[in-house]
């Protein structure tokens, strides 16, 4: 039986986890735990004020990956410019469908889910659920624009924000 290979992560490095987003790896250490050793990374989600221990050898079957490179950031950025694509599909089942995407971690797929539920100021109000999953997948998208492009979080959302309100004009 082989080991899986293990992902090439070291402390202070940023990584996406997908069910949380962008953290960084404080460090790994090894815990037994239930009479298993095992090597974990510890993983702190600043804004959150959380951290995460994951053990090494899941970190790639849970989809806990590297940083986008700058060349998906654009093309991220380059979705946002697209045309809302608005299923006519009940909302509870859409809800369903963006939870997932924001939850997968893919940076485009988050991307999506912030372009479809953008509103500009002439439009019709968003409601509550909506408002709750356009701003859960804008966080995530602002903090990897951010960690991936070396700039405060403040600075990403005004880049989000440029792209969002260009697209209105």
């Amino acid at each position: 039986m082989t080991k899986p290979k293990k992902p090439e992560f070291r402390p202070n490095d940023f990584v996406v986890y997908p069910a949380h987003g962008v953290g960084k790896i404080i460090s790994i250490e090894e815990q037994q735990i239930a009479g298993i050793q095992l090597e974990l990374f510890v993983i702190s989600f600043e804004k959150d004020k959380m951290t995460l221990r994951v053990p090494t050898h899941k970190a790639a079957e849970i989809g806990m990956r590297p940083l986008s490179a700058p060349d998906v950031v654009s093309k991220a950025l380059d979705t946002l410019k697209g045309k809302a694509k608005v299923k006519r599909a009940m909302w509870s089942r859409r809800a369903q469908e963006y939870e997932q995407k924001i939850n997968s971690g893919d940076l485009l797929s988050i991307a999506e889910v912030v372009r479809d539920l953008h509103r500009a100021d002439d439009q019709r109000e968003q409601s509550y659920s909506e408002r709750q999953l356009y701003e859960a997948a804008l966080e995530r998208l602002t903090r990897e624009v951010a960690a991936v492009s070396g700039v405060d979080e403040a600075g990403a959302a005004k880049q989000v924000d440029s792209v969002l309100l260009g697209r209105a004009a």
